[in-house]
């Protein structure tokens, strides 16, 4: 099968050469001329254009986007319409808001132009491992791209699959992530309350080892945490800021429209807000309030 990729960033890239290793035919394009012959260089072919990219391929085409979400999938989209035709198919493979999905999905329809949204996870081990992915969109496109996705994902039978109309997969990688800034919150937590038990001097590498066979809270996500303790035990020159995509935010306040309660997740959201404060303000008046009713001590920056 042959389809046109367009972002060729390293998440990208990576999907182009997996699917080039197992026989797709790939054709890609990115703003960036370096990533584009860097794409060549793993086996894809390039266009150095939107309408060179259309053109190379053979209708009905299938174009998937791996942009950032908001704008530019916009931008692309509306780059791309002049050129197509009915029975082609879009992807969009980034972490778009499902209501932009929705709205995008709509106005595709009515030109009878199919979309469809993966929301896919697997960062820079999917090249090598597969990738998990949460698909939206009408049941017979989705059908169509079936060698597509079967072949990027772990396996042909599992880590993929349909998850409901336009929109689904958006909204299911959404929650994805709300739940994934949740379990790094909870082994951070935990693992600061070892490393704070200063007379039993836990190694915690070695717990993470530990827990990593056997125990109820294995994961590949302590998989990863027992990697980056055994590089750096004491985590030296890592800045205690965490930055986050966005989708942790629209879970929350999904869960608010829906009535549904999240404090698990709200609260990692929150402590990623807090990691950015360095000079709270609300901290500070904290201990100015305490100092006027109490006259509890002062720190001085």
């Amino acid at each position: 099968m042959e389809l046109g990729m367009i972002g060729l960033g390293r998440m990208g890239a990576n999907m182009a050469e997996r699917l080039v290793r197992r026989g797709h035919r790939v054709f890609g394009f990115d703003r960036n001329a370096s990533s584009r012959k860097a794409a060549e260089e793993k086996g894809a072919e390039s266009a150095a254009s939107l309408d060179a990219l259309v053109v190379a391929l053979a209708p009905p085409r299938t174009l998937w986007l791996m942009v950032p979400a908001g704008a530019a999938v916009d931008e692309v989209i509306a780059g791309l319409l002049p050129q197509l035709a009915a029975g082609d198919i879009l992807v969009d493979g980034g972490n778009s808001n499902y209501k932009d999905t929705l709205r995008r999905a709509e106005v595709l329809a009515g030109k009878r132009i199919g979309y469809v949204d993966c929301g896919t996870s697997g960062g820079i081990w999917g090249l090598a491992k597969g990738y998990s992915m949460m698909i939206g969109g009408d049941a017979p496109a989705v059908e169509r791209l079936r060698p597509v996705f079967e072949t990027l994902a772990p396996a042909p039978d599992r880590g993929w699959g349909r998850v409901g109309p336009a929109g689904a997969g958006h909204f299911a990688k959404m929650v994805h992530n709300g739940i994934e800034y949740g379990l790094m919150q909870a082994y951070a937590e935990g693992f600061s309350i070892l490393r704070h038990k200063s007379e039993f001097a836990v190694d915690l590498h070695q717990v993470a080892e530990i827990w990593r066979h056997g125990s109820v809270v294995r994961s590949w996500l302590l998989d990863l945490t027992s990697a980056a303790l055994e590089k750096n035990p004491n985590l030296e020159r890592i800045a205690p800021y965490v930055a986050d995509s966005g989708e942790g935010r629209w879970t929350v306040a999904e869960a608010i429209d829906l009535d549904v309660p999240a404090p698990a997740i709200t609260l990692s959201l929150l402590a990623r807000l807090r990691s950015r404060d360095a000079g709270s303000f609300s901290d500070k008046l904290l201990s100015a309030m305490r100092h006027q009713f109490g006259g509890h001590e002062i720190r001085k920056e």
